[in-house]
């Protein structure tokens, strides 16, 4: 293996690690931090409090990991035929990672009574990084699903219709979850108290997806013949 294949591995490997690392560290702050409830609050709200440091380390991590992986996706794929996978893919894909990024750079305001004394819901934005929280969060919600589609169209064009199946079922449910979270932070009666739910079963299909994207492509590289999102065809 040389250098070139080593350093894009290692790229892929990060997109591997982030989702379960991402995911593990909001679960356990969860279950642990006072007055938090993990069905209702989001996960940006624990990174309000004198704890709050931890999951701003965790936003910024995850988002430094998948930016290096959208780095090995472009590596691993330049090879490809079709530019809108070869060039967008790793695009859509490093917006979520800097979304990640600033989201652990700009706080959200409280929400849904998190931390306690503070209102269900502000009329206005309580700060400017409030405001840019909201705003590069959503730019990332957008992007995510995209990408899935992207490479959902790629996988077609390939004749893999399992995994392009499995991305567009993953953009669909991504953004199910997420205007459902939406809905409930907006304080629906219906909804508000399964808030957190829905904005983790989200967040988890988009981890998931990205996840098993950069494991397949480090398993086609590695010689084992798989169909699905990553595999680059090979030119004759």
């Amino acid at each position: 293996m040389n250098s070139n294949d080593r350093t894009t591995r290692r790229l892929l490997l990060c997109g591997v690690a982030a989702g379960p690392l991402f995911v593990a560290a909001f679960l356990i702050q969860g279950a642990v931090r006072p007055h938090y409830d993990p069905l209702r609050h989001p996960v940006s709200s624990l990174a309000l409090g004198e704890s709050g440091w931890v999951q701003a380390v965790n936003f910024v991590v995850a988002g430094l990991l998948t930016v290096a992986l959208a780095a090995g996706l472009r590596r691993a794929l330049k090879a490809s035929p079709q530019p809108a996978a070869t060039v967008w893919g790793p695009i859509l894909v490093g917006a979520w990672g800097v979304m990640l990024i600033c989201a652990g750079v700009f706080t959200t305001d409280p929400v849904s009574g998190y931390p306690p004394g503070t209102p269900e819901r502000l009329d206005e934005y309580g700060s400017v990084h409030a405001a840019l929280h909201n705003l590069l969060s959503l730019v990332g919600f957008v992007a995510l699903p995209a990408a899935c589609v992207v490479f959902a169209v790629r996988s077609l064009r390939e004749r893999e219709r399992g995994w392009a199946a499995y991305s567009i079922a993953g953009a669909v449910g991504f953004t199910g979850g997420i205007v459902l979270a939406t809905m409930a932070f907006g304080q629906d009666p219906a909804l508000v108290a399964y808030g957190g739910l829905f904005q983790r079963t989200a967040v988890t299909i988009a981890w998931a997806w990205l996840g098993l994207m950069a494991l397949r492509l480090l398993m086609w590289r590695r010689g084992a013949p798989r169909s699905g999102a990553g595999r680059p065809r090979r030119s004759s």
